[in-house]
C-alpha cells in the first residue's frame, strides 16, 4: 500500500479520537447522576478515578518507573518526583490528622464502636513477615507485568495488551493473596511484628520530621546514583524517551485563540513527573478529604475475583471474605473502590483519546505473554499478602505516617531490583540497560 494513503488512514482515524473522548465525557456525567442515585458518594470516587488515570497517563507517571526508569537510564527524574509526592502529600495528611486528633480522633487501630478515627488511619497496618514477603512478590510482579497497581490500570486504559493481560491475573491472584495474608496472621510466626502510627510517639510534627528526612536520604541516593551513572557515561536525557509530538510545538502561528497550538498544549504536551506528582497528590488528598479513607486500588479487585468466581457458582468461605461477598451482594456499582478503579481506566482512555494517539498494541510474543501474566498474578497475590499494593501498602500508608509504609516499600524496591536482574534481556519490556551493554 502507498505510504502516503496509509498515512492518511491513520490521520483519518486519529482525527476522530477527540470527538469520541469528548462523547465518553458527556457519557460519564450520565452515568455519574446515575451513580448518585445509589449513593451520594459514588460519584465523587468516579470523578477521582477518572481524573486519577488522566494524570497518570498525561504525564506517563508510574510507581514502578521510580525503581526502573533509574536503574535502565540512570536518571532518577522520576524517583525524585515520587519523593516529592509523598513528601506533599504527607505534609496535608499531617494538618488533616493533626485537627481530627485535637478533636478527640483517634487511629483506626485503637478505636472502639462509636469512636471517631484519624482520616488515613485505616492504611496502618499489622506489619510482619507477610508484609515483607508481600512487597518482594508486587515488586518483581510489577517489573514483569510493566507496571505496578495503578499503572497496570493506567495502561490497560491506554489500549495495551500487555495490561490487559496483566490486569486479568492480577484480578486472579488477588483473591489467594487476600486469603494467604490472613492465614499468615494467624500463625505464631505472623503474630510478630507491630504497627505504628508514627504521631503516637513522636507527635505529628515530629512524624513529618522523620519522614522529610527519610525521604531526604532517598533524594540524596538518587543524586549520588545519578552522578556516578553520569561518569560512567551512561546517563541518559530526562526527556530522552519523549515522542516528537509530546514535546511543545516551536514557530506555530495560528489565528484565533483556540487553535492547533493551543489544542496541543491542553490535550497533547506531556506533562512532567513533577507536574504529575504534584497533581496526583491534590487527588490522593481529595479522596481522603472526600471519603474518609485514602486512595487504593487492589482491595477491589479482590471483590472482582469474589464476583467472578460468584457468577460460576464457586462460593468462597465467609470466614476469610465476608466483607467482599457483601460487596457482590449489594452490587459491584456500590462500591466505591469499583468505580474508581473503572474512572482510573476511562480516565487513561481519556487521556489518549483527547491526544489523539490511543491504538490498542497487542504485538507481543508468546514468551512474553507468559511473562506479563506471570506479573499480573504476583502483583494481585503479593498485593494482597502485603495489604496494598503502591497506592494503599505504600504510597498511602507512608504519608498516613505509617511504619509499614516503609517496610513494603523497602521490600517493594529490593523485589523490584530483584526481578530487573533475574529477567532482563528475557521480556520484551526488560531490554539489557545501556550500562550493562
Amino acid at each position: 500500500m502507498d505510504e502516503s494513503v496509509s498515512e492518511l488512514t491513520f490521520k483519518d482515524k486519529t482525527a476522530m479520537q477527540p470527538l469520541i473522548g469528548f462523547a465518553i465525557i458527556i457519557a460519564l456525567v450520565a452515568f455519574g447522576f446515575y451513580l448518585s442515585t445509589l449513593k451520594d458518594i459514588l460519584p465523587l470516587h468516579l470523578f477521582a478515578g477518572i481524573l486519577l488515570g488522566y494524570i497518570l497517563t498525561r504525564a506517563r507517571f508510574g510507581f514502578a518507573g521510580g525503581i526502573k526508569r533509574i536503574y535502565m537510564r540512570g536518571e532518577g527524574s522520576l524517583s525524585k518526583a515520587l519523593l516529592l509526592l509523598l513528601l506533599v502529600t504527607s505534609i496535608v495528611i499531617m494538618g488533616i490528622q493533626w485537627a481530627a486528633a485535637s478533636n478527640g480522633a483517634i487511629p483506626a487501630y485503637l478505636a472502639t464502636n462509636g469512636q471517631a478515627v484519624i482520616p488515613g488511619t485505616t492504611n496502618v497496618y499489622f506489619t510482619n513477615i507477610a508484609t515483607v514477603f508481600g512487597g518482594f512478590i508486587f515488586g518483581v510482579g510489577m517489573m514483569l507485568a510493566g507496571g505496578c497497581g495503578s499503572g497496570t490500570l493506567a495502561d490497560f486504559g491506554e489500549g495495551s495488551g500487555r495490561a490487559m493481560i496483566a490486569f486479568v491475573f492480577f484480578v486472579i491472584g488477588a483473591a489467594p493473596g487476600h486469603y494467604a495474608r490472613q492465614v499468615i496472621d494467624k500463625t505464631a510466626v505472623g503474630k510478630i511484628g507491630f504497627q505504628i502510627h508514627l504521631p503516637q510517639i513522636m507527635g505529628y510534627f515530629g512524624a513529618l520530621l522523620l519522614t522529610a528526612v527519610l525521604l531526604g536520604f532517598l533524594y540524596w541516593g538518587v543524586l549520588a546514583y545519578e552522578n556516578m551513572r553520569k561518569q560512567q557515561g551512561t546517563y541518559l536525557d530526562p526527556k530522552g524517551d519523549y515522542e516528537d509530538f509530546e514535546l511543545p510545538l516551536k514557530d506555530v502561528k495560528e489565528p484565533g485563540f483556540f487553535n492547533s497550538k493551543v489544542y496541543h498544549k491542553l490535550f497533547i504536551e506531556r506533562w512532567s513527573f513533577t507536574f504529575g506528582a504534584l497533581a496526583l497528590a491534590i487527588m490522593a488528598i481529595f479522596v481522603l478529604v472526600t471519603t474518609g479513607k485514602n486512595w487504593g486500588v487492589s482491595t477491589a479487585l479482590v471483590t472482582w475475583h469474589v464476583a467472578f468466581l460468584d457468577m460460576l457458582g464457586i462460593q468462597l468461605p465467609a470466614e476469610y471474605f465476608q466483607s467482599h461477598i457483601d460487596k457482590v451482594q449489594a452490587g459491584l456499582l456500590n462500591d466505591g473502590g469499583t468505580i474508581r478503579n473503572i474512572g482510573l481506566i476511562v480516565g487513561s482512555a481519556l487521556s489518549f483519546l483527547l491526544a489523539k494517539r490511543f491504538a490498542f498494541d497487542f504485538k507481543m510474543s508468546k514468551k512474553d505473554m507468559f511473562y506479563f501474566a506471570l506479573g499480573g498474578l504476583l502483583l494481585g497475590f503479593g498485593s494482597r499478602v502485603g495489604l496494598g499494593c503502591n497506592i494503599g501498602a505504600m504510597y498511602a500508608a507512608i504519608s498516613s505516617f505509617s511504619a509499614s509504609g516503609w517496610v513494603f516499600l523497602l521490600s517493594m524496591s529490593l523485589g523490584g531490583i530483584v526481578g530487573m536482574k533475574l529477567f532482563v534481556g528475557q521480556v520484551s519490556i526488560l531490554p539489557v540497560p545501556i550500562h550493562k551493554k
